[in-house]
């Protein structure tokens, strides 16, 4: 496997699906041009750009080069770093006929291929399996219902109070738990969470 601390922004879900059978990273999907209205997306993703830095993979044809485009403009001047497939004709396997382009998109290429990709870029390091009592953990549907971050009745103002501290528009609960998992690790989100609560108490 190959370790990324930086998230990666692919343009499908099957990219992701690609991707994630090498690589050990955060990989979100734009989900095509669903993108330029996914303001919750968009918000995570500048996010990260500014925390981690992004990694954007996305297919080497004009959609692919107009979603990477948008993305830039989402994130002036955070920390972005492009990296290209190259242009080889075909077809992937799913689809009944091929691109405008006639060219493979990045869940068509192998993976030995976008592995060297990556590496050529120096972008990642090889690494072995991690320890499950190392692994970090997840925030979870139950945390966010126990620390009243949903099916309260304080609940959307707690989730403005959560997403204000780490600099995001107001999100529904799955969106921001989605984000809190890629943004934070698990003692980070208790730590905010007494926070919030404190300013709670305060104003009871």
């Amino acid at each position: 496997m190959l370790k990324l601390k930086q998230t990666v922004i692919v343009e499908g879900k099957h990219d992701k699906i690609k991707l994630g059978s090498f690589l050990e990273a955060n990989i979100i999907a734009t989900d095509g041009f669903r993108i330029y209205s996914d303001n919750e997306k968009c918000a995570l993703i500048k996010a990260l750009a500014e925390k981690t830095g992004i990694i954007v993979l996305t297919d080497s044809d004009a959609a692919g080069r107009r979603i990477r485009n948008f993305i830039r403009g989402q994130a002036v001047g955070a920390n972005i770093k492009n990296i290209y497939i190259p242009k080889i004709p075909g077809k992937e396997r799913r689809k009944s006929s091929p691109s405008k382009e006639n060219t493979l998109g990045v869940e068509g290429l192998n993976k030995e291929l976008l592995f060297g990709i990556f590496q050529r870029f120096g972008l990642c390091e090889e690494i072995k399996d991690v320890p499950e009592a190392k692994k970090t953990k997840k925030i979870t549907k139950l945390d966010f219902f126990a620390d009243g971050l949903s099916g309260g009745f304080c609940s959307s103002k707690k989730r403005e109070c959560f997403c204000k501290w780490l600099s995001l528009p107001c999100m529904s609960a799955n969106a921001l738990l989605e984000c809190a998992n890629i943004l934070l690790d698990f003692d980070e989100y208790k730590k905010i969470m007494q926070e919030i609560e404190k300013i709670f108490v305060q104003l009871a």
